[in-house]
């Protein structure tokens, strides 16, 4: 999963990115309102994590570029101000929750969660393809009754394709969601943390899940494929 964090304190803007990377986000960020809303419309996006009060634009002004842009990304607003009235405008504008400030990790990342657990979004909390089961809150993976060691990088991308899973995934489309917006991995990059994924997904199993194909990219399915 990919989340901007979007805050003029470098503190919390390290906190955010450090925390939630060790909950296996991918995490872009942006000091001001201005850089944040830039990469947000240009970005794709899982979450967006936007303070009120910034510098060249407010949360306000950078939620209003965000849905004026067409992304429908959730975001969550965080705010020393935590009147009904600050509250309440910002869910008309298009936020999806708010959050004030001083908080608890525990409960952002909660409301995070919830956030990208909607409907419109994923179906469920557990990810499962075939006998490939993945648990993105405790991060954990197995194939049948065994678990699968996998590394950072390769948890969020298996966690990518399986919340596409049946769709074929660009190389494009893993850089977008997989990456940092300001790392560029060149596609030998991406085919060897895909063939590692494979090798701990599929291993010897005679039933492969993840399928490459030719000149379009790769895909999570269960079904039976010819693409290789």
């Amino acid at each position: 999963m990919r989340a901007l964090v979007i805050d003029d304190d470098i503190d919390i803007r390290q906190f955010l990115k450090e925390r939630l990377e060790a909950e296996f986000f991918v995490v872009d960020t942006a000091g001001d309102g201005a850089e944040g809303s830039y990469m947000a419309r240009v970005h794709e996006y899982d979450v967006i994590i936007l303070d009120y009060i910034m510098p060249r634009k407010n949360g306000r002004e950078v939620l209003k570029d965000i849905r004026s842009s067409g992304k429908t990304a959730p975001v969550l607003m965080l705010s020393v101000q935590n009147e009904v009235d600050d509250r309440t405008d910002m869910l008309n504008l298009g936020a999806d929750d708010y959050l004030a400030k001083p908080f608890l990790f525990k409960e952002l990342s909660a409301r995070v969660r919830a956030l990208v657990r909607r409907p419109s979004r994923i179906t469920a909390p557990i990810l499962k393809v075939g006998d490939f089961v993945l648990d993105p809150v405790n991060q954990k993976a197995t194939r049948g009754a065994v678990e699968v060691c996998l590394t950072r990088k390769e948890f969020v991308l298996a966690e990518y394709m399986m919340r596409n899973s049946g769709a074929v995934i660009s190389r494009g489309m893993i850089v977008e969601h997989v990456w940092q917006s300001d790392k560029d991995p060149s596609s030998n990059t991406i085919e060897v943390h895909m063939r590692n994924l494979r090798k701990k997904i599929d291993g010897r199993s005679t039933k492969k899940l993840i399928h490459t194909v030719p000149g379009r990219g790769y895909k999570i399915d269960a079904q039976r494929r010819i693409f290789e």
